[in-house]
């Protein structure tokens, strides 16, 4: 069998509790998927091989990265990254599939920006908050290993999704409220009240 050549580095997150794992090819196509059982992980091989990590409660995949949070527990990542790095990167470099083709798609990256998860078209407020949040806020999101999207807009409230590495960080909060509503009401002061959170 010949492998394939691949680099993997592990990066910190915002999130104590996830490290994201970054590599020199896109690992996706332009989709999200995002495993929060190994139920959920049937479709995603690397997935579910991760899910047989006793200390692994969640597996974000995104375009070059891997995203994996850890369960709250007496491991540190200091003590496992060296070996989650060279499993996810042996996995891949084997020639082991990351996602099935008839796997569901958390979200599009294309989808997104012009309407919500309930394929509902975006309003033109909406498309504009859609366009700020994807110029502005998503490649930093991304960065950390995360994903944000626009649910809806209504009386003033933006309402986002936070995914991956965001969904349930410590700081996104801060992050949210000083950096998203702060970049939003700044440019949309006649619109935008507020942001909020809404993961469900």
């Amino acid at each position: 069998m010949t492998k394939i050549p691949i680099s993997l580095y592990a990066e910190e997150t915002p999130n104590p509790k996830v490290m994201k794992f970054t590599a020199n090819k896109l690992l996706v196509d332009n989709n999200i998927y995002e495993f929060l059982n190994r139920a959920e992980a049937i479709s995603s091989p690397l997935a579910l091989e991760l899910f047989g990590f006793p200390f692994v409660e969640s597996v974000f995949i995104s375009g070059n990265f891997v995203s994996v949070t850890k369960k709250q527990n007496d491991i540190e990542w200091s003590d496992i990254v060296l070996e989650m790095r060279e499993f996810i990167r042996d996995f891949i470099r084997d020639g082991g599939k990351v996602i099935n083709e008839n796997a569901p798609v958390k979200l599009n990256k294309d989808s997104v920006k012009h309407k919500e998860e309930l394929n509902r078209e975006f309003s033109d407020i909406e498309k504009k908050i859609a366009d700020l949040l994807d110029e502005y806020v998503r490649p930093a999101v991304e960065q950390d290993g995360g994903f944000i999207s626009l649910k809806k807009f209504d009386k003033g409230i933006v309402t986002v999704s936070l995914q991956g590495a965001c969904s349930g960080c410590p700081s996104s909060s801060m992050t949210l409220k000083s950096g998203i509503e702060g970049l939003l009401t700044k440019m949309m002061p006649d619109e935008v009240v507020e942001v909020i959170a809404d993961n469900d």
